[in-house]
């Protein structure tokens, strides 16, 4: 099985991560997507993010119903902070019959040999990369494991413009699925109350 891997704090997953997600199952021979929650990126400050378990469920929520994409909560079982090298190499212990790719948005690609053991990421694992705004293909590192997909969709979305609306008390309607909305104004997450 061919399975794409696409990590993230999801912090919240929105309508971005989905079209894409969408476009590699579509487009590709991908059998399926795992959506790879991370409790505590090494990149992110951890006051900035919604509890691991929110940030969890509401990615269960976004893709409940549908069989070629799954909310992993592999990172949570694995020493912490996540670092995507130690949870590849779990992975591939796990399931040694999966072929996995790493799907990245041009602006994560281009800071990868910044992260612990990039070069061995570079190395044994092929990268999938897809346009962002602000990066752009001439400054991703050279690797043949690498594929830049430009006809991918950009969508101009950002979770921290949504918690920035959130906290304005303004509404993120259609910038999130229905159900996440939902649950962000019932958690009180990001400080909100539900919009006028």
């Amino acid at each position: 099985m061919k399975v794409g891997l696409l990590f993230g704090s999801f912090n919240p997953v929105h309508l971005g991560h989905l079209a894409v997600v969408r476009y590699w199952l579509n487009e590709t021979d991908l059998d399926q997507v795992w959506l790879m929650v991370s409790p505590h990126n090494p990149h992110k400050r951890l006051a900035d993010l919604a509890p691991a378990e929110d940030r969890l469920h509401m990615v269960e929520l976004a893709t409940q119903g549908d069989s070629y994409v799954h909310p992993s909560a592999v990172e949570f079982q694995l020493p912490r902070p996540s670092y995507t090298i130690q949870t590849l190499v779990h992975l591939r212990q796990a399931y040694p019959h999966h072929a996995f790719v790493l799907l990245l948005g041009a602006d994560a690609a281009a800071s990868l040999p910044t992260w612990k053991e990039g070069d061995r990421i570079l190395r044994e694992w092929p990268l999938w990369v897809y346009p962002r705004k602000g990066a752009s293909e001439e400054n991703l590192p050279a690797s043949p494991q690498l594929r830049f997909f430009p006809e991918a969709p950009r969508i101009d979305l950002s979770a921290t413009q949504i918690r920035k609306y959130l906290r304005e008390s303004r509404s993120i309607r259609y910038w999130v699925p229905l159900a996440v909305e939902a649950y962000i104004y019932a958690r009180g997450l990001y400080g909100t109350r539900p919009p006028a």
